[in-house]
């Protein structure tokens, strides 16, 4: 018997064939075609499928504290789906300095911090000429239907990099990308350069996409907004949930630190003397949790007039949320209203969940949600804890560190905010050759003198990477952007703030960087809890994954490390 390894055979017959029994050429020649044959016609493995559509959430200005704090008040599908059905990371952070809301949003779809996506704040000014910026602002593009004015939000100009969208529109164009918000940065940000943004219209309660996009809304827009949900909630009321023993471990309404006008539950939509729906009452319904519930309603007509999920090309729908991060300036999150705020949240995600089930499939899509950032307790709440809390009054310190300059340099306004730093008068600089460095080292000194500042770094120092291991350096690089920052980036200490405002965010410190971030989609997520420390960048590459397509090219994070 004559054993053969019909493999090496296959490669070198010619040289094998010929020490082989004439009588055997043949009947071996034939079975090694059958073989062959064989193995060309075996199936190769089905391509892992993909979701029909990606559904991407973000809860502005969400803590992931406030999830696990209020745990057992959830509904039963709603963010419970996640935690109880889903996979949800205990530790998930953002890595960059100022959590804002523009940088929130720039981050979590293209997997890129500020130092490469570029949006440095919600505001800042020109590097060049000192004018003032917005993260969405093009004064080449309006809004469709409403008055624009030059600062606000019409399209994706200032963001430097591409969206996971970006990446599954050019890999299939039949693929749609369409992005909702309260706010303008909220929808534009995910968006990308190439899906679609619309946004709630605080003048009129309609939403409204720009010129960047279309020069006139689809009709199913049109009809959406021909129902005038806004108007509805006029002279409603927010009412509590739940029985008032139920919020026993949120802070009770009418603190002294919401100001004047206090703020307590339940609250009358509209003031008591208007007569109509006016620009102040559809505003109003931003710090409720009305705007979020048009918001979703909005998605759901996306879903039917786009027919999002409907074919084999996946696509993303990206809601984000405001209203919760309204509620939390206004009162704080520890208050009452930020506590029944985010169950009322709760609850318009289950009835939203179970309209997804049953118009895309519950096989056929991915719900993914995360923040943009989280938040800081009032710093009144904060010092009454113990803690070393305060306020900065940012107009007064400006003064200060102007006057302390022109002692050393000479007359002028040197330095002016700019996102969080501090932009060296270039014009100035200029005039008098004041050397550059000089003048960024004294503005950081004398930053440093005042209360509540607790780090600043020259340009000179995050550009060369220079004082790697001093605090807060490396989430500070990540804030900071070469063509677009100041010149002294600066952070409070753990609970200060700028301004006489309730409460904010905007700072490295766990109560702003640690959010949640949630996954379901049967299909291709197993359930559990993960507890290693993951990073919002980590969505991006993720997601795409799901897709079928390559990360972003400047994505800077990884998969996440998702049940097994």
């Amino acid at each position: 018997m004559i054993l053969v390894n019909l493999s090496v055979f296959a490669t070198m017959k010619p040289a094998f064939s010929r020490y082989l029994p004439h009588s055997l050429r043949w009947p071996l020649a034939l079975l090694l075609s059958a073989v062959l044959a064989g193995c060309a016609s075996t199936p190769t493995p089905a391509p892992e499928p993909k979701p029909k559509l990606l559904v991407f959430l973000v809860v502005d200005g969400l803590p992931q504290r406030q999830i696990t704090g209020y745990r057992d008040q959830l509904a039963s599908d709603g963010l419970a789906r996640f935690l109880e059905r889903g996979a949800w990371f205990s530790e998930a952070h953002y890595g960059h300095a100022f959590t804002g809301t523009g940088a929130g949003h720039a981050t979590v779809l293209s997997g890129a911090y500020t130092h490469r996506n570029g949006i440095i704040g919600n505001e800042w000014r020109d590097a060049q000429t000192g004018e003032r910026e917005y993260c969405t602002g093009d004064t080449s593009a309006t809004y469709i239907g409403h008055k624009t004015q030059p600062l606000d939000g019409t399209s994706p100009k200032n963001l430097r990099v591409e969206t996971v969208g970006d990446v599954l529109k050019r890999a299939d164009p039949r693929a749609k990308v369409i992005a909702v918000s309260g706010k303008d940065r909220g929808a534009i940000l995910p968006a990308g350069k190439t899906g679609t943004a619309y946004m709630y219209m605080a003048q009129s309660g309609q939403f409204a996409s720009s010129t960047y996009y279309m020069q006139q809304h689809p009709a199913w827009v049109n009809t959406f907004n021909g129902r005038k949900l806004a108007d509805g909630y006029f002279k409603t009321q927010w009412k509590p949930l739940l029985d008032e023993a139920a919020y026993a471990r949120s802070l009770p309404d009418n603190q002294r630190w919401y100001g004047p006008r206090g703020g307590a539950l339940p609250m009358l939509m509209g003031a008591p003397n208007d007569d109509a729906p006016g620009p102040a009452f559809y505003s109003q319904l931003l710090r409720s949790p009305f705007v979020d519930a048009m918001s979703l309603e909005f998605a759901r007509a996306a879903i039917a007039g786009e027919g999002l999920g409907q074919d084999d090309v996946p696509d993303i729908l990206s809601i984000s949320l405001s209203g919760h991060d309204y509620v939390n300036h206004q009162y704080s999150a520890e208050s009452r209203l930020s506590h029944d705020h985010l169950l009322q949240l709760d609850r318009l995600l289950q009835a939203f969940f179970a309209d997804l089930d049953a118009t895309v499939g519950r096989d056929n899509y991915i719900a993914m949600l995360t923040a943009d950032h989280g938040f800081m307790p009032a710093p009144e709440y904060s010092q009454a804890q113990g803690r070393d809390a305060g306020r900065v009054n940012g107009g007064q310190v400006l003064t200060r560190v102007n006057e302390g300059l022109e002692k050393r340099f000479g007359p002028g306004n040197w330095v002016s905010y700019s996102g969080s730093s501090l932009l060296l008068n270039r014009q100035l600089l200029a005039q008098t050759k004041v050397d550059a460095n000089a003048l960024a080292e004294e503005a950081r000194r004398l930053l440093l003198a005042e209360p509540g500042f607790a780090a600043a770094y020259t340009r000179r120092e995050l550009e060369s990477g220079s004082a790697p291991g001093r605090p807060f350096f490396e989430p500070m690089r990540k804030s900071w952007h070469p063509l677009v920052s100041g010149d002294v980036q600066y952070i409070l200490k753990p609970y200060w703030m700028f301004g006489t405002g309730t409460a904010t965010h905007g700072s490295p410190y766990e109560y702003d960087t640690h959010v949640p971030i949630l996954a379901w989609g049967p299909r291709w997520v197993k359930p559990g809890r993960v507890d290693s420390r993951v990073g919002v960048v980590d969505i991006a590459p993720t997601v795409a994954r799901w897709l079928g397509v390559a990360a972003p090219a400047t994505a800077e994070g990884q998969p996440l490390p998702l049940p097994n």
